[in-house]
């Protein structure tokens, strides 16, 4: 595993349509590789022709989607005492959001701040008043500005991200947004290995995935791909408080086989191929079956008329809280696979 790239991924800020440092970097790695353009929504489109294209008729278009954006925030009001309210930009459990720091993006440079909750301290709490949830509206950042200050620095619409740095735990790697520049490492890390193939790949960096698989519908429209595969992060509960039943994957037993979840049920016919793929290949992998959430691969599936779709996934654990954590022989198992599905892509005949 590339910790560097890694790093530089994960701790890039990029909210649902902001995500223009990731841009960058996708752009960087592979623009010697891939002929790169941008389309009007912001997907990063990395186009790599067949080496070897058929003899008759032209190649498949094969696409690839990995979301840039990650969960975060926008300033939606500031008040007159220079406190920051929040527009929540994805799925987050108001119980992950206690006590962080954060960052605001605003156009005349970074400031930072502390997510808190509009609740009364430990000490003055009555039985009934701990035992009440809060709420995502409860929350405010304190930036340590004035209201006057605070309304000049920042502007409604200002990205919020939270302040986490990459970090190595033993084989396991921790950081704020594995999901999902973790596949898109992936992405990038395939595709600088992939020898001979003989479809088209077209390989989108992706926006406004975490509001709604927004940005790889408007790419597939326009790409009409002839298979999909997204590559996104999934559930590892492979910890305490958890039951087995409901583990979904677990670190270390390899990449993901994505059978189901909330957004599409994969081809049988795609999910068989990446068996035999990883299996030919001595490839560790695990199925999963994941009940609610969605991937890219959801957003492209119905599209024109239906196209094959799959999600290749990295298990993670703590998704969607700033401790998001992947194991690196489950990272380097997907880059493997995805490398060798594109080799071996257009051998797949995914007719009914």
């Amino acid at each position: 595993m590339n910790d560097k790239l890694l790093q530089r991924l994960t701790e890039a800020a990029g909210v649902p349509a902001q995500e223009d440092a990731i841009r960058e970097i996708v752009r960087s790695e592979l623009g010697k590789i891939c002929d790169i353009t941008a389309d009007r929504m912001g997907n990063l489109i990395c186009v790599k022709r067949a080496t070897t294209p058929p003899k008759k008729g032209e190649p498949k278009k094969l696409m690839l989607a990995a979301h840039m954006d990650e969960i975060g925030f926008m300033v939606k009001y500031i008040e007159d005492k220079g406190f920051l309210r929040l527009q929540p930009l994805g799925g987050w459990d108001p119980r992950q959001m206690a006590s962080q720091r954060v960052i605001i993006h605003t156009a005349s440079g970074k400031l930072h701040g502390v997510l808190m909750a509009g609740v009364k301290p430990k000490h003055m709490l009555t039985p009934e008043e701990a035992n009440r949830s809060v709420q995502i509206e409860n929350y405010f950042v304190d930036c340590g500005l004035s209201g006057e200050d605070a309304k000049k620095q920042v502007a409604l619409g200002d990205m919020v991200t939270m302040d986490r740095t990459f970090m190595r735990m033993g084989k396991l790697a921790t950081c704020k947004s594995m999901d999902d520049r973790v596949a898109v490492y992936t992405m990038i890390e395939a595709l600088k290995a992939v020898k001979s193939h003989g479809v088209d790949v077209y390989a989108v960096a992706t926006v406004q995935e975490e509001v709604g698989l927004r940005g790889a519908a408007a790419a597939g429209s326009a790409i009409a791909p002839d298979i999909v595969v997204a590559i996104d992060i999934t559930l590892a509960n492979d910890f305490p408080g958890i039951p087995d039943s409901d583990a979904v994957t677990r670190l270390g037993e390899g990449t993901a086989i994505k059978i189901m979840d909330g957004s599409l049920i994969c081809h049988p016919k795609l999910v068989a191929h990446f068996r035999k793929v990883a299996e030919k290949n001595k490839i560790k992998y695990q199925l999963e079956v994941l009940p609610m959430g969605g991937t890219d691969a959801g957003g492209v599936q119905r599209l024109h008329g239906g196209i094959p779709a799959f999600t290749l996934s990295i298990p993670t654990r703590y998704v969607h809280t700033v401790n998001e954590t992947v194991h690196e022989d489950d990272v380097d198992a997907s880059v493997a696979l995805l490398a060798k599905y594109i080799e071996d892509a257009h051998n797949g005949d995914y007719s009914y």
